[in-house]
């Protein structure tokens, strides 16, 4: 079985988290999701979530602690998902692989449609925004 890390990487301000909802096709088509994505060989969870915000949302970021972790299987890989707290430095967006963006409160957050591995950590991500 094949691994692969994946990152998520979890904005929070005033309360509230970024989320983005992926454009028709692919594996999470029309789904929300915390905005991240699969290590390239060689990188960190950093490098990776700095790179996957700049390639789908066109904004920096800085990286912070990870908050979850967990593993699960999609097909033949076993992935490893690490979600970290990350600062937006600028809310300047280009959507590239979404269609919306917006900021919710932990009690939309549970509403929303999200791919399995995102509905995963959102009840942590809630507890941090329960927190702040």
């Amino acid at each position: 079985m094949d691994e692969r890390v994946t990152t998520a990487g979890i904005a929070i301000k005033e309360g509230k988290v970024l989320v983005a909802h992926r454009v028709q096709g692919g594996s999470l088509s029309e789904k929300w999701e915390f905005p991240g994505g699969k290590q390239r060989w060689g990188e960190n969870d950093e490098e990776t979530l700095r790179r996957e915000y700049m390639e789908e949302l066109g904004v920096p970021i800085s990286v912070h602690e990870e908050i979850v972790s967990f593993d699960f299987t999609n097909k033949t890989t076993l992935y490893h998902l690490k979600a970290h707290l990350i600062e937006l430095l600028s809310e300047d967006f280009t959507l590239k692989v979404h269609s919306e963006i917006k900021w919710v409160p932990s009690e939309e957050l549970f509403l929303l449609d999200m791919g399995e591995s995102d509905s995963r950590i959102r009840s942590r991500v809630a507890s941090f925004l329960l927190n702040t």
